[in-house]
């Protein structure tokens, strides 16, 4: 089948000036003529013009281009594992980059003067500025949310890093009462769940019974969460979900 520049043009996204500038170089010569002289392009044509595309997006200029599609040594399979083995590569670089300018963004939101490298180091792959967003998608919390962007814009470097003690601590202990068999309604977790209530409280907004019922939930259906709870030990966060559940229950009984 022969097709014409400007179906070419089209299929490919660019325009009938950049084919004959390629045809004009020999880059991409036309494998035919129409009897007016127009350009006709067949399939083997539109097979190195894909080629081409690829590498101009990966960068290569257009000399060295022809250089290695012209290479009588070259294998056409080889050509393809090359640009997947350039682009998977620069995919990783780009995701990289775009964790880099959200992480700083985020920084930035929360009033946190870091550095992405820092908020790393900080932070791990938990925002704990999560827990606020979620309440409000959940329940409308706008004065809840609004409290917890007011107390982290506060917040020094030193103060996320206790943050983050204090989490790696609480999970230590929670893996240890299950390593003990201990059950979710048990007083160490449930003392171990109200423990995590205090800590959103303590940082983020008051975190009532109803709202950590909601967390518990999340902890659960989210996959980010679950695998956050999940990483410290697997069935985490089940057994918190339902220790949150009982210590609601306790906490409501007892007005405590």
């Amino acid at each position: 089948m022969e097709h014409s520049v400007g179906q070419v043009a089209g299929y490919a996204g660019v325009t009938v000036r950049t084919l004959h500038h390629y045809d004009g170089i020999g880059l991409l010569s036309p494998g035919g003529r129409s009897h007016a002289g127009h350009r006709r392009y067949n399939d083997a044509d539109l097979d190195r013009l894909q080629q081409i595309l690829f590498y101009r997006e990966l960068g290569f200029p257009l000399d060295e281009i022809e250089a290695l599609l012209d290479d009588p040594d070259a294998d056409p399979q080889e050509h393809l594992r090359r640009q997947h083995a350039l682009l998977s590569h620069r995919i990783a670089e780009l995701q990289r980059m775009a964790t880099a300018v959200e992480t700083a963004m985020e920084a930035r939101k929360m009033g946190i003067n870091l550095t992405p490298e820092e908020k790393f180091e900080v932070f791990g792959d938990k925002d704990p500025g999560r827990y606020a967003e979620e309440a409000e998608r959940r329940w409308g919390g706008t004065d809840t949310y609004a409290e917890s962007q007011r107390r982290a814009a506060r917040y020094t470097k030193e103060d996320w890093q206790r943050m983050r003690a204090e989490v790696a601590s609480w999970g230590e202990r929670y893996n240890a009462l299950m390593e003990d068999g201990e059950p979710a309604t048990g007083e160490r977790a449930m003392d171990l769940a109200e423990e995590h209530r205090r800590h959103i409280t303590t940082w983020f907004y008051e975190c009532t019974t109803e709202i950590h019922r909601g967390l518990g939930d999340m902890y659960v259906a989210d996959p980010q969460f679950k695998a956050f709870y999940e990483s410290m030990r697997p069935g985490l966060a089940g057994h918190l979900r339902d220790a949150i559940v009982a210590n609601a229950r306790r906490v409501e009984q007892t007005g405590a």
